[in-house]
C-alpha cells in the first residue's frame, strides 16, 4: 500500500517495463510498435496523487488516459515511481523536456501531452533502465524528490 497520507499533489514519473514488443489499439497510435524495454511516463496529479498512482498500477480499469493503454497490458510491469512532491503542473513539461535532453526516444509524438504544447511527448523509451540521478541533480532546488521505496502494488 502506498503510504503517502500527506502527499496529495505532485508530478510523477512512472517506470514501466515491457518484456515484449507490442502494439496497442487506439486511433492515434495503432500503427506504432512499442519495443521491449523501459518506458518512462511523466504525469501530474494536482490532487489525489496516491489514488492516481494506484490506478496506474491497476490492470483492470476503464481506459481514460493515453498511458492506460500501456499500464493495462497484462505483460507490462510498473517497476518504480518517482514523485516530485507538491510540484506544480508546470514542472510536468520541464521534466518531460529533460527526457528529450537525455536523448530518450518518444515512441509516439503527443503521447500523454495533449495539454502540453512545449513537450513533444510525456512518454519516453529506453532499452535499458535509466539512472534517476539525472533528475535529482537537475531539480533538487525546484522540488523535493522522493523515489518510491514502499510497495506500490497495493
Amino acid at each position: 500500500m502506498l503510504k503517502t497520507t500527506k502527499i496529495y499533489s505532485g508530478i510523477y514519473i512512472l517506470e514501466i517495463y515491457s518484456p515484449i514488443t507490442f502494439q496497442i489499439t487506439h486511433k492515434k497510435f495503432r500503427d506504432v510498435q512499442f519495443q521491449k524495454g523501459y518506458f518512462y511516463y511523466v504525469g501530474s496529479a494536482q490532487k489525489n496523487l496516491p489514488a492516481r498512482i494506484r490506478r496506474h498500477n491497476s490492470k483492470s480499469k476503464t481506459i481514460f488516459w493515453h498511458i492506460d493503454h500501456i499500464t493495462s497490458q497484462k505483460f507490462t510491469k510498473l517497476k518504480n515511481v518517482v514523485i516530485f512532491i507538491r510540484a506544480k503542473k508546470k514542472y510536468e513539461s520541464l521534466i518531460s523536456r529533460k527526457f528529450t535532453d537525455l536523448k530518450l526516444a518518444a515512441p509516439v509524438l503527443g503521447f500523454g501531452s495533449s495539454d502540453d504544447k512545449l513537450s513533444k511527448a510525456h512518454l519516453f523509451y529506453s532499452k535499458m533502465k535509466i539512472d534517476y540521478n539525472h533528475f535529482s541533480d537537475l531539480y533538487h532546488e525546484i522540488v523535493c524528490l522522493s523515489p518510491s521505496s514502499v510497495d506500490i502494488t497495493g
